[in-house]
C-alpha cells in the first residue's frame, strides 16, 4: 500500500465518539500510503482526540471553527470542502449523520459536507439502540440515495457493554474503503460475478420448493469486492436483502433464471457461486393451484434435475471460462470429505466449505474451511462481514500473484 496514493487529497472529520481514536492509525495508514491529510476535529472530537495528536500525524493545522476569521477570508470551508479528492467522516456520529441527511450546517464539519460535491465517505459509530433507532434508518435511507458511501459499522461489543451492530470500522478496513473510492482498490478493472440466497421452484402457482439460505453471505462478498475496486455484478435469488453499495444487482427466482442470468454477464474474470441453488424442480408444475381433494390421496410431483451453474462455468472452454471459479459447499457431516469431492468433481478453483447443521443459514456468523487444490485452510468463525472482507482480499491476493 505504501506510495499508492500519492498526490491524492483526503479531508477527515472526526466526530464525537469514543472510536475517535481509531482517527489516529487511519491518518498513519493514509499518510504511509502518501496521501495527504486534512483534518476537521467537531467540538465533541475534542473531548475524545486532542489537536495537538491529530496535528502532528497529518503535519497540517487542524481545522474546528467555523468563525476563524484568517481561514473564512479565505473562505476556508469552501475551500476545505471543495480541494479534496475524498471526504472521510470517521467516526461518523448518529448527529452528524442527521445534520447531514437534514441539511443542517450549524458548525465547520457540518458545513463543509453541505458545500461540497467531493464524494464522501462516512462509518459511522453508536450505541447499538442508536443505530437500529428508527430516526437513523430514515437518515441512512435518505443518505444513501443522496450519494453518501458508507463502511460498517461491524457488529461487537460496545464501550457502554452492550453488545450489536454499532461498532466503527477498524482502520484497515476504512483504509479499503477509501482506496476502492479513490481507484486504487486491488480488484480495481476486475469484473466479478456473485450468486447469492436461495431459488424458488414452483409447484403450482402458489407453492414452491425452496431453502433456508438468507443471502447474507453472498451479499457480503459481493460487498467486499465491490470494496477492493471490482465491478460485480449480484444475481440474488428471492430475498429482501439491501443491495451493497456499488454493486450491480440482478433478481431471479429458478435456477434457470439464475443460469441464465449468469451466462448474460459473462465474461468475468472471477466468478463465485455462493447462492444455494436446488437440485431438482418439479418436472410437471401447474399453471392452476392443486386442490385438495377430500379422501383422495395427496399428489404425486415428478422431479427432473435443474442446470448445474457451478459445473457449467468450471468447465467452460479455457477462452470462455474465469479464471478463478469459486463454489460454495453447505454441508452437514463430513465437511472437508465432501467439500474435496466438490470440488474435484465440478472442476473448479476452490470451494468455501461451511457446516450448515447449526444456524449458519439466516445467522450473523460463519465458520469456513476454504479448499484449493493445495489442501484445506481452516478459518476461524467470525461476521459474515468479516469472512467476506477475508475472502476478496485472498481472492486479490491470488489474481495479483498469478499475474506475476
Amino acid at each position: 500500500m505504501t506510495n499508492s496514493m500519492n498526490g491524492k487529497q483526503v479531508l477527515l472529520i472526526i466526530g464525537g465518539g469514543i472510536a475517535a481514536y481509531k482517527s489516529l492509525e487511519l491518518i498513519r495508514l493514509l499518510r504511509k500510503a502518501g496521501a495527504g491529510v486534512k483534518a476537521i476535529l467537531t467540538r465533541a472530537g475534542t473531548e475524545f482526540v486532542t489537536p495537538l495528536s491529530v496535528s502532528a500525524l497529518t503535519g497540517e493545522k487542524v481545522y474546528s471553527d467555523l468563525f476563524d476569521l484568517t481561514d473564512e477570508a479565505e473562505m476556508g470551508h469552501i475551500q476545505l470542502s471543495r480541494s479534496a479528492d475524498l471526504i472521510v467522516v470517521a467516526p461518523a456520529t448518529a448527529d452528524l449523520m442527521a445534520k447531514m441527511a437534514n441539511g443542517l450546517a450549524n458548525d465547520l464539519a457540518s458545513t463543509c459536507l453541505l458545500a461540497t460535491d467531493t464524494p464522501v465517505l462516512l462509518s459511522p459509530t453508536m450505541n447499538v439502540r442508536m443505530w437500529q433507532h428508527a430516526a437513523t434508518r430514515r437518515n441512512v435511507e435518505t443518505l444513501r440515495g443522496d450519494g453518501i458511501h458508507f463502511v460498517g459499522p461491524n457488529e461487537g461489543d460496545m464501550a457502554c457493554g452492550e453488545f450489536g451492530p454499532g461498532r466503527m470500522a477498524e482502520p484497515a478496513e476504512i483504509m479499503q474503503a477509501i482506496t476502492t473510492h479513490l481507484g486504487n482498490g486491488p480488484l480495481t478493472g476486475k469484473k466479478v460475478l456473485v450468486t447469492a440466497g436461495p431459488t424458488c421452484e414452483p409447484i403450482d402457482p402458489v407453492r414452491y420448493l425452496a431453502n433456508r439460505s438468507s443471502g447474507k453471505q453472498g451479499f457480503a462478498i459481493a460487498g467486499a469486492l465491490a470494496e477492493l475496486g471490482a465491478d460485480v455484478t449480484l444475481i440474488a435469488g428471492p430475498v429482501h436483502l439491501d443491495t451493497p453499495p456499488g454493486v450491480a444487482r440482478v433478481s431471479v427466482e429458478t435456477a434457470r433464471d439464475m443460469m441464465a442470468a449468469t451466462e448474460q454477464a459473462l465474461p468475468v474474470d472471477v466468478a463465485i457461486f455462493v447462492a444455494a441453488v436446488a437440485d431438482w424442480r418439479v418436472a410437471d408444475a401447474t399453471n392452476q393451484k392443486i386442490k385438495k381433494q377430500k379422501g383422495a390421496p395427496p399428489p404425486t410431483l415428478t422431479f427432473c434435475e435443474n442446470p448445474d451453474i457451478l459445473a457449467t462455468i468450471s468447465q467452460l472452454p479455457k477462452k470462455a471460462r474465469p479464471s478463478l471459479v469459486i463454489g460454495f459447499a453447505a454441508e452437514t457431516e463430513n465437511l472437508i470429505e465432501h467439500a474435496t469431492a466438490k470440488l474435484q468433481r465440478k472442476k473448479c478453483d476452490w470451494i468455501v466449505a461451511n457446516d450448515v447443521s447449526g444456524d449458519v443459514m439466516g445467522g450473523e456468523d460463519n465458520q469456513v474451511i476454504l479448499i484449493r487444490q493445495q489442501g484445506p485452510e481452516s478459518w476461524p468463525q467470525m461476521s459474515k462481514q468479516q469472512t467476506a472482507r477475508r475472502l476478496a482480499q485472498t481472492i486479490a491476493d491470488a489474481l495479483q500473484e498469478n499475474q506475476k
